[in-house]
């Protein structure tokens, strides 16, 4: 009897695994909760790739994802509200009143990410049950350890990244296997990525004009008037007929911004943008990125530029090993973390 129920005992276990209550971070009382809003269902996606992709809305030198299969059969997950978190929860708006900001935050929900899980092809678990909700206007600075998930997880927001299990809503959206789906969400959203991916062929001017002439579907002269104008807002009017080779990596981070933001996105994610800059070209880039969040773009920023978290974030997320350990106001993140991983992390950057 005792050997025939081993294997009953083995079979559990990726069950174990698998399983977001496993979270040795349990839910914050001072998180944002979704659980006043509709649950959803969400066929899990994979995504081809394809040596030139239509990435965002707008035409990148990336291998880009074009097409996606089905992987997982629909389900209805739902976050569980305890009596504690009804106690304890913390509205939205204490943030702002704890934190005065510059910043439009709204109470309207933008991005509602529910129970996001994601799996590698080669089993790796990279994203453990992470929610989250950004608001209209905020400014959402994700910290965390390289390996912690926190790229992937923002590259969700715009289907660049796959995933198994949860839902993602971006203004309204569901993102599922449904193409014109895909393609409303990456007109709507603008991405910013450590590397600058700029077509080296193409003049600054033609680089910032190339989406809203064939996405948006823009006349060529109102397009180019947009992009002076924007060149103009990040400061570098007088580079627009320079080819990408002859900037620097400030510069072309910049060139970069007003590529996404000439697709007028509602929403703005950065993927470390200043990790890849000389020390002297990271204040350029972070002084536009402080303009943008000022003007109430809806930013969602993974980086380690503490000053500018401080500075700039409504709040502040760490994530570790694929779990959303902390979320607070910068001022308590820093100051006051209540997690003891956060307090190692901090340790190690401040």
């Amino acid at each position: 009897t005792t050997n025939n129920q081993q294997p009953t005992t083995n079979n559990q276990q990726p069950t174990t695994n698998n399983n977001p209550t496993t979270n040795p971070y349990p839910t914050d009382p001072h998180r944002v909760t979704v659980n006043s809003l509709p649950s959803r269902n969400l066929l899990g996606l994979r995504q081809n790739s394809n040596t030139w992709g239509l990435l965002l809305g707008e035409l990148t030198p990336l291998a880009g994802q074009t097409g996606y299969a089905k992987l997982a059969q629909p389900s209805e997950l739902q976050i569980p509200k305890t009596p504690n978190d009804i106690d304890k929860e913390k509205p939205m708006t204490q943030f702002q009143t704890e934190q005065p900001s510059a910043h439009h935050m709204t109470s309207e929900p933008v991005i509602v990410a529910r129970d996001v899980e994601k799996w590698y092809d080669n089993g790796f678990h990279v994203l453990k049950g992470v929610s989250m909700t950004v608001y209209k206007g905020e400014v959402l600075v994700v910290m965390g350890p390289s390996g912690s998930g926190k790229s992937t997880f923002i590259r969700t927001f715009n289907a660049l990244e796959p995933y198994q299990k949860g839902t993602i809503e971006v203004d309204g959206i569901t993102i599922s296997h449904d193409l014109k789906n895909i393609e409303a969400i990456r007109r709507e959203v603008g991405m910013v990525f450590q590397q600058f991916n700029l077509f080296p062929h193409l003049t600054v001017l033609q680089n910032v004009t190339l989406a809203p002439i064939w996405v948006r579907r823009w006349p060529k002269a109102k397009a180019q008037e947009v992009a002076m104008q924007l060149l103009e807002r990040v400061g570098i009017l007088e580079q627009a007929h320079k080819f990408p080779g002859q900037l620097s990596g400030g510069q072309q981070q910049r060139v970069a911004i007003a590529r996404s933001l000439a697709m007028q996105p509602k929403v703005m994610l950065f993927d470390e943008p200043t990790s890849a800059l000389d020390p002297e070209m990271v204040r350029e880039v972070l002084d536009v990125m402080r303009t943008l969040a000022d003007s109430g773009m809806t930013m969602v920023c993974v980086t380690h530029e503490v000053g500018f978290a401080r500075e700039v974030a409504d709040r502040v997320v760490l994530m570790d090993g694929g779990y959303l350990v902390e979320e607070n106001t910068p001022q308590e993140f820093f100051s006051n973390p209540r997690e003891d991983r956060t307090q190692k992390f901090l340790s190690q950057i401040l």
